[in-house]
């Protein structure tokens, strides 16, 4: 009896090593894939390389690849994106930050219990309709209104990305400054404080981890995004002249990509050369990522950044900074309203800020505070345009023919069944792959490891894979999956790409699920002689699931929404058939309104259409987890 007992513990104790061997396998796929993809690029990069030169590639201003003297140097590329993202900054952070202000601590409770979830909704607009909306009304609207040849430019690149980095900078800061103790207003208050300066001298500083935050992630999407700036900015590879020329048309390091690796052939020198533009905007992008996170990190701890930078040197790096935003802010006002508003302007926000000190408290708070209504009205006034643009359009053209007939016409007439049909299924593949290794990755981090250098290591790898922009993960299932495997353009292809890019979403919202699983209900299953297995598989995930769906949904309205990482990969932009083989291309319905947008004159109203029926399906999907969440918060709070 003995003995028996003794191998059924030796067969358990294996059965559990294994079981843990499997989740730790599943934890080291996102690190490995950033790996595995970084060097896999710079591989297929040597070449250009070798034969520019690392510093010719990066600091020579000239990209003409294919003039009769090719030319690569990415400078000029590398300028425009920090010029587009920063202009998108300055537009979007005053505005987010004012209505996340506004949400926490100015609007009455059912105000905020609409408003905010309407402006979550909303970040799940795929980026291909804010670039569709941007060519055909923004662009429109700058070249009448400043009677200018061409609407396309760094301007209109700005205010499209700006728009687009809103929602999650308003969702993330709000987040930040109501999680904010309510002791901190209470003892500011009492102590004789206005309301404006506790918000500005206490709550606003006590939120400064989560407003960094908002700002970070409101920069990667910025410098990440593809589809909508190749839209709308022009695609000229040159440095505006002189530098604070908002209307000249630029080209960004992914608007590259997006660009000219469909035409480029394989092997050349100029293919080489975008998978070394490929090296660098990944590079940019793992650094921004890395800062931030040691930034929020030494923020969240609360030590002193003193004890780097002198009080001094950070005064002066404060003056620059906010010359340089003066001074780009000015130029954006000069360019859409002329110079006599903005002089008029500048000086009306100059005048407050130097006058804020000598005027009464009441006066400065009402100032404040009317500043907050207005620029939060702004954020709803520019979501609302965009929408009832496209519904408004669109809602005429939708009709059972559309949902069901295959395109004709190069998609003039006739409907975008296919498209609908392979984008479900793009979707459907990727949440298969992803799911169980997000999971697994999940549970191991958790569940079965201390906080030791692998853990920072393997969630480190996750933050990286999550910042990576989505047109390098289809430049790199193009180069290894559709050339180097030789599957060609494939529904298979397209759904690898998409699970990897959405498996750290999957892997941070399974470990806060897993975290909010009492260790209570572990111990009392532990003590009862459940294995840890036991314990996990019919305890900890029943638990946690609520919170797992979510992200599952989450997870599945993005990559329904997204266009580059399935551009090269899968998709065509016509097909009258539907294949489930998983080696067959598919439509898309991200892709068809790009091209429909792009390359097909006359077919305005299949364009509208289009987005109306991509945007229910993505609103749709973000809607059951906004209810999903509340549901199960209401329950816990019974």
């Amino acid at each position: 009896m003995t003995e028996q007992n003794d191998t059924k513990a030796s067969s358990r104790a294996v059965r559990e090593k294994a079981i843990k061997s499997v989740w730790l396998a599943t934890a080291l796929i996102s690190a490995a894939a950033v790996v595995f993809i970084l060097g896999y690029l710079i591989y297929t990069a040597l070449p250009a390389f070798a034969e520019v030169g690392i510093s010719g590639f990066l600091l020579n201003t000239d990209w003409n690849p294919t003039g009769s003297t090719p030319s690569y140097g990415i400078a000029a590329l590398i300028v425009d994106t920090l010029l587009v993202t920063l202009g998108a900054l300055i537009f979007a952070v005053p505005l987010g930050l004012a209505a996340a202000v506004y949400l926490s601590y100015l609007a009455p409770p059912k105000i905020r219990d609409t408003v905010k979830p309407i402006i979550e909704l909303l970040a799940g607009i795929p980026s291909v309709v804010y670039g569709f909306f941007g060519m055909v009304v923004l662009c429109n609207f700058l070249r009448v209104a400043l009677d200018i040849p061409s609407g396309f430019c760094w301007l209109a690149a700005s205010v499209i990305l700006g728009i687009m980095a809103l929602p999650t900078i308003v969702s993330v800061s709000e987040d930040a400054l109501f999680a904010v103790p309510k002791d901190y207003k209470e003892a500011s208050l009492g102590l004789g404080a206005t309301y404006w300066h506790t918000i500005s001298r206490v709550l606003l500083p006590a939120a400064a981890s989560g407003i960094s935050a908002a700002v970070v992630l409101g920069m990667g999407r910025a410098i990440g995004e593809t589809m909508a700036v190749m839209m709308v900015a022009g695609n000229a590879a040159i440095i505006p002249d002189p530098i604070w020329n908002v209307l000249s048309p630029v080209r960004t390091l992914t608007a590259t990509l997006g660009i000219e690796m469909a035409e480029v052939a394989t092997g050349s020198m100029h293919y080489y050369a975008l998978f070394g533009v490929a090296v660098v905007l990944l590079l940019i992008t793992l650094i921004v990522n890395l800062a931030s996170a040691w930034v929020i990190k030494r923020t969240q701890t609360g030590s002193k950044t003193g004890s780097l930078i002198s009080s001094k040197t950070k005064r002066y790096l404060k003056l620059a900074a906010a010359t340089a935003a003066a001074v780009i802010f000015f130029c954006f006002l000069v360019a859409s309203l002329g110079i006599l508003w903005a002089i008029g302007i500048s000086a009306t926000v100059a005048a407050w800020y130097f006058g804020r000190k000598k005027v009464s408290h009441k006066i400065a708070e009402k100032s404040s505070f009317l500043l907050i209504y207005a620029c939060t009205a702004g954020v709803i006034l520019i979501l609302a345009i965009i929408l009832w643009d496209i519904f408004s359009n669109g809602l005429p053209v939708i009709s059972w023919e559309f949902l069901t007939e295959s395109p004709k016409d190069l998609g003039r007439a006739g409907g975008i069944y296919p498209a609908i049909i392979g984008t479900l299924q793009l979707v459907a593949g990727a949440i298969i792959i992803a799911l169980p290794v997000g999971i697994g990755a999940a549970i191991y981090l958790i569940e079965y490891s201390r906080e030791n250098f692998l853990t920072k290591a393997l969630r480190t790898g996750n933050d990286l894979l999550n910042g990576t922009p989505s047109i390098v993960f289809g430049l790199f299932g193009f180069a290894f999956f559709v050339i180097y495997l030789n599957w060609g353009i494939c529904m298979l292809a397209g759904q690898i790409c998409l699970a990897l890019m959405i498996l750290p979403t999957i892997v941070r919202t399974t470990e806060e699920a897993l975290k909010a699983v009492p260790n209570a209900q572990r111990e009392a299953s532990l003590g009862l002689g459940a294995t840890k297995w036991q314990t996990i598989r019919k305890v900890v995930l029943p638990s946690a699931a609520p919170g797992i769906l979510t992200g599952a949904i989450l997870s599945v309205g993005r990559a329904a929404g997204e266009t580059a990482p399935i551009m090269f990969t899968a998709v065509v932009f016509t097909k009258r058939f539907v294949s489930m083989n998983v080696f067959d291309p598919v439509m898309a319905l991200p892709f068809h309104l790009f091209v429909l947008s792009t390359s097909v004159p006359g077919a305005t109203p299949q364009q509208y259409g289009t987005a109306v029926v991509l945007i229910v399906i993505v609103m749709a999907i973000y809607l059951a987890a906004i209810f999903l969440r509340r549901h199960y918060q209401n329950k816990l709070l019974r």
